[in-house]
């Protein structure tokens, strides 16, 4: 059996599908079917080692995004997008006619479209994941044919109108890797160096990190140290920029070691943030959503704006009518409303415990292993 899982753009897209793919592996060892070769298509080569250790093989995919709204200039770059596409379809054609996939499994992004078009026309079996509240252009189109669409969030299943659609849809929540998915309370406290006795506050801004949450929370940390003790991701690209304000702003504050600055964190950084944290300062991602919630964490959401991300917003909004989250929009966020906001929240303990309960109330277990279950059945049933 050959399977194919495609998507990109950034970690949020590849790890639920590096996630399905282990259980893949997983199951079939289970049920002593034969290994599945797996293949990624996409355009970057996300996480070599990892598809190394799964015994995933990459594809290249040429393929180009088309922009809304952007000008002239936008215009000409959708030009050279749609010839982009045209040869990644042509690519695909060959590269399938030589190498037929049993199933295909993706979760979005413009490189996903010329897979898809192509599974379609040789009615390759599809399973579709809708990770956020809005689903993308691809996954709408990919909907229209899918054999199973797996939704994370209920508001997504409004935007499949088909009858037919609507009786392949099945809420099933977002796929977690097993790596991150237990948080390691045993030794958090003193891998990063941190009083128990004392609230923690892990701040992250998604995998790219976030320039506006990074800079506010500098500028909050001399009040928020008085207090709190706090583990920030601030991305690679915008690390040193953090750092450095970070090192004026507290400069002979004598509770500077209460504040610690991370690029990156590795996924055993992770399970031990999760396991020191009470308090989650986030972006609205659908994954980060999803893994908080798994984790009981409480949490301060705050999305891109909806200018720029289209569902981030929506994601949030759900999240918080569980009673799990607060949000912040990113147009109102200040440090003095940042602070305000988590002295609100840590002077009401018993709030905090309510969040918490609802965000485990909100996750639903085991999305990678259903997504897994069905990838698989297709597949099998593909091959008679």
């Amino acid at each position: 059996m050959k399977i194919v899982i495609t998507g990109g753009g950034s970690g949020g897209h590849v790890y639920p599908l590096l996630a399905v793919a282990d259980k893949v592996r997983e199951i079939s060892d289970k049920k002593h079917i034969i290994q599945p070769k797996i293949y990624f298509y996409s355009d970057q080569k996300y996480e070599p080692d990892v598809l190394f250790k799964q015994d995933i093989e990459y594809v290249p995919v040429l393929a180009g995004k088309l922009r809304r709204g952007a000008g002239i200039k936008g215009f000409f770059l959708n030009i050279g997008s749609a010839i982009k596409m045209a040869f990644g379809i042509l690519d695909i054609f060959v590269k399938f006619f030589a190498n037929m996939p049993d199933a295909i499994f993706t979760n979005g992004g413009y490189v996903a479209f010329p897979v898809l078009f192509v599974a379609k026309i040789l009615k390759i079996p599809v399973i579709i994941h809708v990770s956020d509240t809005v689903p993308s252009r691809v996954l709408l189109y990919a909907g229209k044919f899918a054999h199973k669409i797996s939704i994370a969030f209920p508001e997504a299943e409004k935007y499949f109108k088909n009858n037919k659609e609507k009786n392949r849809i099945a809420l099933l929540g977002n796929p977690i890797r097993d790596e991150i998915k237990k948080k390691q309370l045993e030794g958090a406290y003193e891998y990063f160096k941190l009083n128990p006795a004392l609230p923690t506050i892990w701040v992250l801004g998604g995998s790219q990190g976030s320039k506006i949450i990074n800079d506010t929370l500098v500028s909050a940390l001399p009040e928020l140290v008085k207090k709190y003790q706090i583990i920030h991701q601030t991305g690679k690209k915008l690390y040193q920029d953090s750092y450095d304000r970070a090192s004026v702003v507290l400069l002979n504050n004598p509770h500077k070691p209460r504040y610690k600055i991370f690029p990156y964190l590795n996924p055993l950084d992770i399970k031990l943030a999760a396991g020191a944290a009470d308090l989650a300062v986030s972006r609205a991602g659908a994954g980060t959503i999803y893994e908080l919630a798994n984790w009981g964490i409480p949490s301060i959401l705050i999305p891109i704006s909806q200018k720029i991300s289209r569902d981030q917003e929506s994601n949030s909004f759900s999240y918080a009518k569980s009673g799990a989250a607060i949000v912040i929009r990113q147009k109102n966020l200040t440090p003095h409303i940042l602070i305000h906001e988590i002295d609100r929240l840590f002077n009401n303990i018993n709030e905090l415990k309510e969040m918490s309960k609802s965000a485990k109330d909100f996750f639903k277990p085991d999305a990678e292993i259903k997504i897994a279950k069905l990838l698989l059945d297709i597949g099998l049933e593909h091959q008679k």
